[in-house]
């Protein structure tokens, strides 16, 4: 597996990584405890050393499993994890950056993950009440005392990535981008490229869609957060396999899957990209890391770019209440 540099002075990692949050979190039931890592494990011989987990996914269980499944291997990985929630016993979490948080957060992640330094630590979403040069400058004092490496953002905006990394270089940003989900191009990719930081797109095979295993007729299991996205109603999935159907002709044209052709057009956007799909099966990982064989030349990207562009999504990517936690 290659490696790129998350940024000018981010972390070294592999081009593709692992996102752990659907092994035990938001599509479903959860894996078992062994297979998931079982799984991790299997990743990291295959050459992954990306893993990113955050602790409201579970709540809290799969950072503890991300720490199980990595022990024994930690110093030959990077695990990247989040802050910015506030996770009660009952009722839904909200947005809580304030310092304190931040620090009993990253208290709580170090035990968790079974280890001494966080090396990527996010703040999961903008928290409008917190002024983010406080959040930067939180997390500074923590790289200087050693409990963490390099400083992240997740779905932060233009205005929010430049006050923080004035106070605190920003190493990654992790937000949504794949071949259906193209707004970070307009913007964030070239202060990115001004700013030096680097690039993590989550969700980068569409939550499934563009795997192809996903139709109109799909039912979602109790538990599965893409029931309520808009994107995954039944008349948008029908309306959206026309997307689908167009990215597998370009695949068969390259003799590779779908998921292998929106992976390696991620890669081939930036070197400074590090994609983490996530999966819960073996075969699917092994899918999903052969991507990194598929070479698009510039013939091909804008052939892809030809046949999708045109193609009109239906459905927003999130519902209203978790639009309203994406930084604008």
């Amino acid at each position: 597996m290659k490696t790129r540099t998350l940024g000018r002075h981010g972390p070294v990692v592999s081009e593709l990584g692992y996102g752990c949050m659907g092994l035990s979190h938001a599509y479903g039931h959860a894996l078992d405890r062994n297979a998931g890592i079982a799984l991790l494990r299997a990743a990291v011989d295959r050459g992954v050393t990306f893993f990113d987990t955050a602790e409201v996914y579970g709540p809290y269980v799969n950072e503890e499993l991300v720490g199980d499944a990595l022990a024994p291997v930690r110093e030959r990985v990077v695990i990247a994890t989040k802050f910015g929630f506030a996770i009660p016993a009952q009722g839904d979490r909200v947005l809580d950056s304030r310092p304190p948080h931040i620090r009993a957060v990253c208290e709580a992640s170090l035990k968790r993950l079974k280890t001494d330094v966080i090396d990527l630590f996010y703040q999961h979403r903008v928290d409008p009440q917190v002024p983010i040069e406080d959040v930067a400058g939180t997390v500074g004092a923590l790289i200087r005392e050693g409990k963490v490496r390099h400083f992240g953002l997740s779905e932060a905006g233009v205005d929010t990535i430049r006050r923080a990394h004035a106070v605190q270089p920003v190493a990654a940003l992790q937000s949504e981008y794949s071949l259906w989900w193209r707004e970070p191009e307009a913007e964030i990719l070239p202060l990115l490229e001004e700013l030096g930081i680097g690039f993590v797109p989550f969700s980068p095979l569409g939550r499934g869609f563009l795997t192809g295993a996903i139709g109109a007729d799909t039912a979602f299991e109790a538990g599965d957060f893409r029931a309520g996205v808009p994107r995954f109603s039944a008349e948008a999935r029908a309306a959206n396999q026309v997307f689908v159907d167009t990215l597998g002709a370009i695949a068969d044209a390259k003799g590779a899957t779908k998921a292998q052709v929106a992976l390696a057009w991620l890669l081939a956007q930036r070197p400074w990209i590090v994609t983490i799909p996530g999966t819960t099966k073996l075969h699917r990982l092994e899918e999903n890391l052969g991507a990194a064989d598929i070479a698009l030349d510039a013939g091909d990207l804008d052939a892809i770019d030809a046949a999708l562009s045109r193609i009109e999504i239906h459905g927003a990517r999130y519902n209203e209440a978790q639009m309203r936690m994406v930084d604008r």
